[in-house]
């Protein structure tokens, strides 16, 4: 038994290890999620979390030293963002037909993201240093824990909301699209980058293809939106 816990403490601090156990994890996940017929509730990077986070408690391990090996898949986070402008060109004409309604779309669902957040955590009279890290919840983690950082806001808080959001708005478009009786793949695709940036978008490429085009074009221009109004709308709803 010593014999065995002495290896692991080796291989614990080994960055290989984490690493392995991010993609295991995640390769498990997703045949979860297979085995459900993709069913919104089984979300794969849900239950990897779940398996991820089980393995740290049990293992005792920190944080620090998990993201210490692991970091390499969020560095990948950059260029997977850009590879979602291959589905875009390749659905370029169509895109360019809906532009002026996704410019609408993007205006309504910006505004109601920050109002209905930043609103409601001022009348529950929540520190402002988390209103802050709260506001650029519905952007994709890398903006928003920098729009988070640059406004005094906590980036790490911001970053556990940014996946909080994703992972309800993933789990809820699906259902919440069919029950509105909305059909349009490019409306519930749009509308699931918008509100749950790179998991919503995720999910929307397991529905459809033109749904995920049109997810990751809401994401990346929530992206560039936010940046911008999140600061006047702290001021204008202090």
């Amino acid at each position: 038994m010593s014999g065995e816990f002495a290896l692991w403490v080796y291989l614990s601090r080994t960055p290989l290890l984490w690493l392995t156990v991010t993609l295991a994890a995640y390769l498990v996940a997703d045949r979860i999620s297979a085995a459900t017929g993709r069913h919104p509730v089984a979300n794969p990077v849900l239950i990897a979390i779940a398996i991820t986070g089980s393995v740290l408690a049990l293992t005792e391990t920190p944080y620090p030293t998990y993201f210490a090996g692991a970091q390499f898949v969020h560095f990948l986070l950059g260029p997977a963002t850009v590879v979602l402008a291959l589905p875009l060109y390749e659905h370029r004409a169509t895109v360019v037909r809906a532009f002026l309604p996704m410019l609408a779309a993007l205006a309504a669902g910006c505004t109601a993201a920050l109002v209905t957040a930043i609103g409601t955590a001022r009348l529950l009279g929540i520190p402002e240093p988390v209103i802050v890290s709260l506001s650029p919840k519905s952007v994709t983690s890398g903006v928003a824990m920098g729009i988070s950082e640059a406004l005094g806001g906590d980036p790490t808080l911001t970053a556990v909301l940014v996946m909080t959001t994703g992972i309800v708005g993933a789990i809820l478009v699906t259902p919440l699209m069919q029950l509105m009786g909305i059909r349009d793949m490019r409306a519930r695709g749009f509308a699931a980058g918008l509100a749950a940036h790179g998991v919503g978008t995720a999910r929307a490429f397991q529905v459809s293809e033109v749904a995920g085009t049109f997810a990751g074009i809401a994401m990346g221009l929530n992206a560039f939106l936010t940046a911008i109004v999140v600061p006047l709308a702290l001021h204008l709803l202090s």
